[in-house]
């Protein structure tokens, strides 16, 4: 080979090496910051142009999925019973881009977008394959889900079930919900009516009422109250503490008074911390936080989550992380926040995730595991991505207090709810809360939440509804207990 022709093969083979470089690094390596950078008016066409990935239940059943449309955006969103997934899977529209549930907090892997599809994104750049995205399959038992979904129709409300030890999320239901695949229409026009007037609701749907907004817990405290009292080491189970049958907030005209099941306790001066719970005496436990005071109850309250946002699923490098807004506990301002915030009212407000998260603290002897929505993630050739490992959230009290508190929720649900029990004669525990609505003196807010079998928990659930024409025993608890019973068939 001549001197030119070698140096013309060297210019070649180095202007080749060029382009294979500043292809990769624009299409692969900087794929991520382009689609994200505001500038990028085509970004929106991009994803909708190729096949994102399916999101699935537990069993494999398709949540959501791309299917081929015959128009200019090539792929069509759809979902499957839409409005009792849609707490979990969110939207993916034309018109706004994927800002809540999965679909957001998985969209660079559902695009295949992701830093660790770049692999699949050479492969399908020398191929001329679609790039498709990775498929998420989650925790979600549609046996679960579905019943969930029917015992809420009607209601204003939100079921929740964890499994205690991994805390996987088992089924997330809420009412009112809304239905994604109005928001996914390829109709520009009713796609942005539709979100419009979801947002101009109040409270609006798109926010769920089990993960971003929050209620007054009342008696479901307790748990949180009997913990910090256990913790302390100044009481056990036994301990006799002051129930008077009216007690005033300290620094208050607030006067606290016990619910209905007070009257099947001879009322005296005092009662144990355990009938204290099992009653859910409300002066009994105002009277030990003012006792407790309010920092160690603050403190107790923090180290089961209140206070903090909870982050449910993806990370700022896979998209929109799907979190739970933080629950909180009585200001330290407030009058008598102490005996007030220990019966969960005085300010103190919740999500209906995080009450499934206190239970699952007593089930799973005192510790709380992170909840997740995602098992493992899969790219296009079914290669696993990724694995969802269980991690500790927290550990708020030892095993000895879940002990106790087990004990305690179970008497509770012998003496309030006798009516919950499982054909199967697992035993159950449980707590339960109401309050009556200040804006309908009519109806009340009740809480039921409890795990199963007591001995071995493998489900908590949280029942709640907002306006509930009843008490809990008759509201929520049977919701629980239906739940209960089809995890354990």
């Amino acid at each position: 080979m001549n001197k030119s022709l070698h140096q013309l093969f060297i210019a070649a083979i180095t202007l080749f090496a060029i382009l294979i470089a500043s292809t990769t690094w624009w299409s692969i390596i900087q794929a991520d910051s382009l689609n994200n950078d505001p500038r990028n008016t085509r970004a929106l066409y991009h994803e909708l142009s190729a096949p994102r990935g399916q999101i699935l239940a537990a069993n494999g059943t398709i949540l959501a999925q791309s299917e081929k449309s015959s128009d200019t955006f090539k792929y069509q969103r759809s979902y499957t019973d839409g409005s009792l997934y849609a707490p979990v899977t969110g939207f993916f529209s034309v018109t706004t881009r994927a800002d809540r549930g999965l679909e957001a907090a998985e969209n660079q892997l559902l695009t295949g977008d992701s830093s660790s599809q770049w692999l699949n994104r050479l492969q399908a750049l020398f191929t001329g394959q679609e790039n498709s995205g990775a498929t998420i399959e989650t925790s979600i038992e549609p046996k679960l889900q579905k019943l969930a979904g029917q015992l809420l129709t009607g209601q204003t409300g939100a079921i929740v079930a964890l499994e205690p030890t991994t805390g996987r999320i088992l089924a997330l239901v809420v009412s009112p919900s809304y239905d994604p695949n109005l928001l996914a229409t390829h109709n520009t026009t009713a796609s942005k009516a539709e979100y419009q007037k979801l947002l101009a609701e109040n409270p609006s749907p798109l926010d769920s009422i089990a993960t971003k907004q929050t209620f007054e817990p009342g008696a479901v405290f307790d748990i949180i109250t009997a913990a910090a009292a256990l913790g302390s080491g100044k009481y056990t189970a036994s301990s006799s503490i002051s129930a008077p049958n009216v007690y005033i907030a300290p620094g208050t005209s607030t006067t606290v008074t016990n619910g209905v099941y007070w009257n099947g306790y001879s009322a005296t001066s005092s009662m144990s911390l355990a009938n204290a719970f099992a009653y859910s005496s409300n002066t009994a436990f105002a009277s030990l936080g003012n006792t407790l005071g309010y920092q160690a109850l603050a403190d107790e309250a923090a180290q089961f989550g209140f206070g903090s946002t909870i982050t449910i699923d993806g990370n700022h490098d896979t998209g929109i992380p799907m979190t739970a807004v933080p629950s909180s506990f009585a200001t330290m301002q407030e009058a008598g926040s102490a005996a007030l915030g220990a019966i969960g009212r005085g300010g103190t407000r919740a999500t209906p995730l995080q009450v499934a998260m206190m239970v699952s603290a007593v089930a799973d002897h005192g510790t709380i595991m992170k909840p997740t929505l995602v098992d493992s993630v899969r790219s296009a050739d079914l290669s696993l991505i990724s694995q969802t490992t269980p991690t500790v959230f927290s550990k708020p009290m030892d095993a000895s207090a879940a002990a106790s508190l087990t004990a305690m929720m179970e008497s509770l649900v012998s003496t309030q709810d006798a009516g919950l029990e499982l054909s199967s004669g697992a035993k159950v525990a449980a707590v339960i809360g109401s309050s009556v609505n200040t804006s309908d003196s009519q109806t009340n807010t009740d809480w039921s939440a409890g795990f199963a079998p007591a001995s071995n928990p493998s489900i908590v659930v949280c029942a709640f509804v907002e306006n509930a024409h009843g008490a809990p025993a008759s509201v929520t608890s049977p919701m629980m207990e239906q739940l209960m019973e089809e995890d354990l068939k």
